[in-house]
């Protein structure tokens, strides 16, 4: 009797624990990505890295999960949507996300990404026809507000590129929601771990595709040691952990209170970035990120059957 009363208890504290780690980590990708520009490395370069590096473990997740006996087969159209799937989630998304911290504060990326189930909402409105309330409405509009007021001071520190900058990055949230709006009937049919095997398959795919159209293959041989150790621990503690944190979260806690917590990491981008990147942090920057952050929570809240909150992203995003 003890012990039965005892599990649910560890089980929520272990999915706590998984979910506020998973989100601080996966945010702690664009730290390492600034790192990495410090080497001479660009959007591209860190995107081809991350992929080549993560995409052996993404593998060995879709093998555990055929091996477990999720076999659904796929028909020619569901192979189609996990191709276009996997360019907008962990492709496209993840390039202008990488191209947009080039311009901007690491602060600054992760509140617009977080813009993402705004973005979430307006899609099932416009292409679905989904009703929204005006709780969602104001919710939003309080959440743009909020963001608004951030870019203003960071435009006033940073200088015009943040322009450039915070349109690449909204482009990624935007890319990373179709990929959220599109995925749901696929994830219902082969689950969320299998769904990211393959998405981030052919999103390898892309990236080398790409990489060999754009550059010499040896360049991505000619970088100093230490920005393939950044590399490697952007692939395995900001990429595949966050996504198998995130899921055993999702599993012990529910998809709505795994979401939530996706908030710790904007507010642990605005610290981390001030500590180990220099990047300055005003009131109103904390002011601004404490009201996207209520904001995006009341939404999640407001819809919680019709927002889902990815806890793989933007991967890029996640």
């Amino acid at each position: 009797m003890t012990a039965l009363a005892v599990s649910p208890a560890r089980a929520r504290r272990v999915g706590l624990l998984l979910g506020a780690t998973g989100a601080v980590l996966f945010s702690a990708k664009a730290i390492l990505a600034k790192f990495q520009f410090r080497y001479g490395l660009d959007a591209l370069d860190v995107m081809a890295l991350r992929m080549a590096l993560s995409l052996p473990l993404f593998l060995g997740l879709g093998l555990r999960e055929h091996l477990r006996g999720n076999r659904t087969p796929l028909n020619r159209r569901e192979w189609a949507q996990v191709l276009v799937l996997g360019v907008l989630g962990y492709y496209l998304s993840s390039l202008l996300d990488f191209w947009g911290l080039q311009y901007v504060p690491v602060s600054m990326e992760r509140l617009i990404l977080f813009l993402n189930p705004t973005f979430v909402v307006l899609i099932g409105l416009l292409a679905f026809g989904r009703r929204v309330s005006r709780r969602e409405w104001i919710a939003m509009a309080v959440s743009y507000a909020g963001v608004a007021l951030v870019f203003v001071e960071n435009l006033h520190m940073e200088g015009p590129h943040m322009v450039r900058g915070s349109l690449l990055v909204l482009a990624a949230a935007f890319s990373y929601a179709l990929y959220l709006a599109m995925s749901g009937q696929l994830i219902r049919r082969i689950g969320s771990l299998r769904l990211v095997a393959y998405a981030m398959t052919v999103s390898s795919a892309a990236t080398a595709v790409h990489y060999l159209l754009a550059r010499e293959p040896a360049r991505l041989l000619s970088w100093p040691v230490e920005a393939y150790g950044l590399a490697l621990v952007n692939a395995v503690l900001c990429t595949f952990l966050p996504v198998t944190f995130t899921m055993g979260a999702v599993a012990r806690l529910g998809a709505g209170t795994a979401a939530q917590l996706s908030a710790l990491g904007p507010v642990s981008l605005v610290f981390l970035g001030g500590w180990l990147l220099g990047e300055r942090i005003t009131a109103l920057q904390l002011l601004g990120t404490a009201v996207v952050l209520g904001a995006v929570l009341l939404l999640t809240r407001a819809g919680a059957n019709s927002v889902p909150i990815a806890p793989s992203a933007p991967p890029g995003t996640r």
